[in-house]
């Protein structure tokens, strides 16, 4: 009890903190909508939106908009005057917690003064880093962070020397804009460093200083050395699962171009990475299990070596690990699905035939095969297999968006010579066979392969006949459809997938619903949101007693109808989440209905509402749209 009245407490306090502008000066941004409420605005997007602050994380700010949703922002998306709003409020609920008042704290000058000169050489070294490579890196830096864009396909060879092999080809990436790297200009020593020995098997540690990102050396398994596995090409990369470039040594063939002084990446917590250590050199000292130490002038930075763990055996700076990876990083994506490996193959060339066409060539038993594909304007990949046996397979493949991210495509026509697909060990997987995993993602299923980060499995480019919208690759369900009631939704893609911003990654917001044709004698709707898995049928979300004169649901709808329990025992929508692998189709079914049902809200499960509505039910159908976890 005793808690709860502390808590209490300290939230009037917070409500009667003083109100402070979150862009000083300029009193077009001054609002008085309610106690707390002013205007936010976002770096990326120069959005400006209103709300009351509720709480913050390391990289988290959550404002409650007039609406009732918190919505979670990315602290360091905001603008530079709020972040420092932010700060402030953070400190004053720091100083009411400790003092139970607010007491201003008094920084030394000369401690401010020492960081700012410290984070003014770091900005000064990354910069000079990444400028030889300006013509394809390009960079930009805030107040926290030095960003850097690229398309991850760096000037020299690739592919060449790969024994272990699972049919990735470079593709160019979209490294840019939100999706850029982000290197911090302040590290901040860990309290608990991280080693990467344990952790860090998905997605990239560092960045190299031509762009390219460096993944850690053990693959997904959690043990195998991808340098002694064959892996990695004649300069330490390969292609991911999602056609993606990458480094998983250090790239010290850098150092030809920069220079041996100067860094040849930046590991994700900040720190630089050199080349290898010359033990000769006066100023050399051992380095510690994260493949560090101090320089002379005090500065932490990490070393190349020639074993394992070859660049940054963790991180010596503050990250943060969500799902196995340094969070938030850049998505790789590819038009195509993930192949298996090729057994015995040996990449022996690869080379760009001209502007966006290239040709990679590879033996099996001394027999050539070879890949050849380009990349159009508009990211369609056209692609041609000549396998060892002779036999020759086109296909195309067409990027496709969701929710505002890109995501991958299935085959939109296929040509065949001879009559047969590409040999197996080498060939596509047909249907819905399991794949190999994700880069790091998971525990592996099958024999690992070479990573393809990011990817994800295929789809048969096809559209199901009958009610089921696009959705590729997924079974047809027949659904029972009563009436001529049609259904549509502008949270689900012309491709048939959903919206991200109604899924856990997102921000966890219902879809839109609109119907038409409801059968003249209709009194009221309501709508289930479920899914059949392999042992059982789930349910997401489910709303009755729904107006007649309603014509659907906005998407994140409040207060229309009466919100039943989904299968976690809420009344509220349980956004899409999927944990295992693949592309999962899920069903929004609308029932027009004669009355309006008696059922109690909490009682109100997917079971009891589809026994309520037998008998009443004038019109049914059925949309079905697709959801794939990256």
């Amino acid at each position: 009890m005793n808690r709860l009245i502390k808590f209490a407490a300290l939230l009037l306090c917070i409500a009667m903190l003083p109100k402070v502008s979150g862009h000083e000066g300029d009193a077009a941004h001054h609002h008085d909508a309610g106690p707390g409420n002013r205007e936010w605005r976002l770096r990326e997007s120069q959005e400006s939106f209103s709300g009351v602050f509720v709480a913050a994380t390391e990289s988290r700010v959550m404002i409650r908009r007039s609406d009732g949703w918190v919505r979670p922002v990315d602290f360091h998306n905001l603008s530079e005057s709020d972040q420092a709003w932010v700060r402030q409020r953070q400190e004053q609920i720091r100083q009411i917690n400790i003092h139970g008042e607010y007491r201003p704290v008094v920084r030394l000058q000369q401690n401010t003064e020492a960081a700012s000169t410290v984070s003014a050489k770091t900005t000064e070294l990354i910069q000079k880093s990444f400028r030889p490579f300006q013509s394809t890196v390009k960079t930009r830096s805030d107040a926290d962070f030095f960003y850097v864009e690229s398309n991850g396909v760096p000037d020299h060879q690739m592919m060449v020397g790969i024994t272990a092999w699972q049919q990735q080809v470079p593709i160019p990436q979209k490294y840019t804009g939100a999706n850029a790297w982000r290197i911090p200009l302040k590290p901040v020593p860990a309290k608990n460093p991280m080693s990467a020995k344990e952790n860090f098997f998905r997605g990239a540690i560092a960045i190299a200083v031509n762009g390219v990102p460096i993944f850690n050396p053990i693959k997904n398994d959690g043990r195998t050395d991808t340098l002694l596995a064959g892996e990695l090409d004649e300069y330490g990369g390969h292609c991911g699962r999602a056609d993606d470039y990458h480094y998983h040594i250090a790239p010290v063939h850098l150092q030809k171009v920069i220079g041996k002084d100067q860094p040849v990446a930046w590991a994700l917590d900040g720190y630089p990475i050199y080349g290898y250590q010359d033990e000769k050199a006066p100023d050399y000292a051992p380095l510690d299990v994260m493949n560090g130490h101090r320089g002379p002038d005090g500065q932490y930075h990490y070393h190349a070596t020639k074993t394992y763990p070859y660049l940054n055996g963790g991180f010596f700076g503050e990250v943060v690990e969500r799902d196995g990876q340094v969070d938030p990083q850049p998505r790789a994506e590819s038009p195509r699905p993930a192949l298996p490996p090729l057994r015995g193959a040996k990449i022996t060339d690869f080379r760009e035939t001209k502007p966006g066409s290239y040709v990679l060539t590879y033996s099996v038993s001394g027999k050539p095969g070879t890949v050849s594909y380009t990349i159009a304007e508009n990211g369609t990949l056209s692609m041609t297999f000549e396998s060892p046996d002779g036999t020759k397979t086109s296909e195309e493949y067409t990027p496709r968006a969701r929710g505002g991210r890109p995501g991958g495509g299935g085959p939109q026509n296929e040509r065949r010579q001879g009559g047969n697909p590409p040999p197996r060990d080498g060939k596509r997987p047909p249907g819905n066979e399991p794949r190999p995993p994700r880069d790091g993602q998971g525990p592996p299923r099958g024999e690992p392969g070479p990573p393809r980060d990011g990817q994800r499995p295929p789809r048969d480019g096809k559209r199901p006949p009958g009610n089921a919208g696009p959705q590729t690759g997924a079974q047809k369900v027949n659904h029972p459809k009563i009436g001529n009631v049609e259904l549509s939704s502008e949270s689900v893609g012309q491709d048939g997938l959903l919206s991200i911003e109604c899924t856990c990654d997102g921000r966890s917001e219902s879809p839109a619903i609109e119907w038409k044709n409801l059968p003249e004698g209709t009194k009221s709707v309501a709508i289930s949101l479920w899914h059949t898995a392999p042992d059982q049928e789930k349910s997401y979300w489910v709303v009755y007693n729904i107006p007649v004169t309603a014509k659907g649901l906005q998407q994140n709808s409040k207060g229309v109808g009466k919100l039943g329990v989904n299968d976690r025992k809420q009344s509220a929508y349980d956004p899409m989440c999927s944990r295992g692998p693949g592309r999962k189709t899920y069903h929004i079914t609308v029932f027009a209905l004669s009355k309006d049902l008696s059922l109690a809200p909490q009682e109100a499960t997917r079971a009891k509402l589809l026994e309520a509505v037998r008998g009443i039910t004038l019109g049914e159908t059925t949309l079905d749209f697709d959801y794939e976890r990256m």
